[in-house]
Formats: C-alpha cells, structure tokens, sequence
C-alpha cells in the first residue's frame, strides 16, 4: 500500500476501489479486501459497505460473496433492491440470486497509464 493509500484508511480505501467497479461488472468482497492489501478483511469491507453514507456514489450494490451471491442483508433495501441495481447494469441473477463471476466479475488492471494498481 502506498503513502497515499495509507492516509485513507481502510473503509477509505474500500469505497475508493468500490468505485472503480464499472457498471455490468461485480467483485467479491474478498477480492475487494485484497485489492486494498488486507485478503482476511472480507467481513470488514461488508461492514463497510453496511455504514457507507453514499450507496447511490459508491455502487456497493455490486459487491456480492465469494460464490456469486447475492447478500440476504443488502443494507439499503435486501436483496431484491441490489437483484434490481445489478440488472438494471446488465447483470443477470438467476432464481438462487447468483451472478455467473465467469461472465460479470470485474478483473481490474492498471486503472490509467502511470497509476498504480490497486
């Protein structure tokens, strides 16, 4: 993690790196956890995703868990609302409220030339 990281904070980085996220895509909270250099922090990107004050800013509607899922406590509305925001992008779910990751998880790569990779 960068100087500029660091002055962040965890939930700073995590919202930033949600962000990024474009819209048709989703990522895992492990996978944001490892973006932001801390892999065993999935749970706390759920937690702060659950206290984020700008869910229409940060998209944290496309962060789902590890298999796909959808999450039952989707803090700003269940499951049904983030089932709504995802396929409004594009996103299928399926009657199990899964997303296929082999067609919809975002790999992300170099965000611009000369940033540096999340």
């Amino acid at each position: 993690m960068s100087n500029k990281q660091a002055g962040k904070g965890f939930f700073g980085l995590v919202y930033e790196i949600v962000s990024r996220i474009p819209e048709g895509k989703v990522a895992t909270y492990g996978q944001v956890a490892r973006l932001t250099g801390n892999p065993r922090m999935a749970r706390q990107v759920g937690w702060a995703l659950h206290v984020n004050k700008q869910p229409v800013v940060i998209p944290c509607h496309r962060v789902i868990n590890k298999s796909g899922g959808l999450c039952s406590g989707y803090a700003f509305g269940g499951r049904d609302i983030q089932r709504q925001l995802l396929e409004k992008e594009g996103v299928a779910v399926d009657g199990d409220y899964c997303i296929d990751l082999e067609k919809f998880l975002w790999q992300p790569q170099l965000i611009q030339a000369g940033e540096e990779r999340l």
